[in-house]
């Protein structure tokens, strides 16, 4: 097994100050490819979906709870599956494309609070990208054709976020996240960074995202 060199705490230390010039140097790479993703342009949602939720169907408008963003995590779990993909449900509270029944027992089992929702029977996760469905010609992932990740099975479920704002009555799709750039996701700052209005910090570019309303807590689905 190999392990770290061993060396004395001046060693390590002037080795600790290199690495740190490097991550600060990540830091603001990062925190202009997050601009970037605040530049996006965005897409207006025409589809009236509807999902299964803890009091029944309840549409994307009812998901934003009365506020401005929402992000939605989709979950693999399929409509065939017994439990959800435990990469995905390592951080829950979420939601899935299983039917609703199967979805509260494993909340139940898992002890699980937040309210999951079932996306089963819309055309969402199919609209997505995160259901692929060879029988539909349904094959791109992480916006290119991913036909191998279907494999000998007819469809299979894929993990993502995908991120939405709310205008008025109206509801636009700003960005999703699949395969590796959902790793990056780990807490709230990681997951304001993905949404069109980011952390509402007067530092942030592009300058006037602040709004008079502010975002609620993220909402996740599958």
């Amino acid at each position: 097994m190999s392990l770290p060199d061993v060396v004395s705490r001046e060693q390590w230390l002037e080795a600790r100050r290199r690495l740190l010039a490097r991550e600060k140097v990540h830091t603001r790479s990062r925190d202009t490819v997050n601009a970037e993703r605040r530049r996006l342009p965005m897409v207006k949602v025409d589809q009236q979906y509807v999902f299964e939720g803890p009091d029944g169907p309840v549409t994307l408008a009812d998901l934003f709870a009365g506020q401005r963003q929402l992000i939605v995590q989709h979950v693999m779990f399929g409509p065939d599956w017994d439990q959800p993909c435990p990469g995905c449900s390592a951080s829950i509270d979420d939601l899935s494309r299983a039917p609703y029944d199967k979805i509260a027992a494993t909340a139940k089992e898992r002890g699980w609070s937040v309210p999951w929702y079932s996306s089963f029977g819309s055309e969402f996760n199919y609209d997505y990208q995160v259901t692929l469905d060879a029988s539909r010609g349904l094959v791109d992932y992480n916006y290119r054709p991913e036909p191998q990740a279907v494999s000998d099975a007819q469809s299979t479920e894929l993990p993502g976020f995908s991120c939405f704002l709310r205008e008025g009555d109206e509801i636009f799709h700003t960005y999703s996240a699949y395969g590796r750039g959902t790793e990056y996701i780990g807490n709230a700052y990681t997951l304001l960074d993905l949404t069109a209005l980011g952390r509402q910090e007067d530092w942030e570019e592009p300058k006037g995202r602040v709004a008079p309303v502010r975002g609620g807590d993220p909402t996740f689905t599958s």
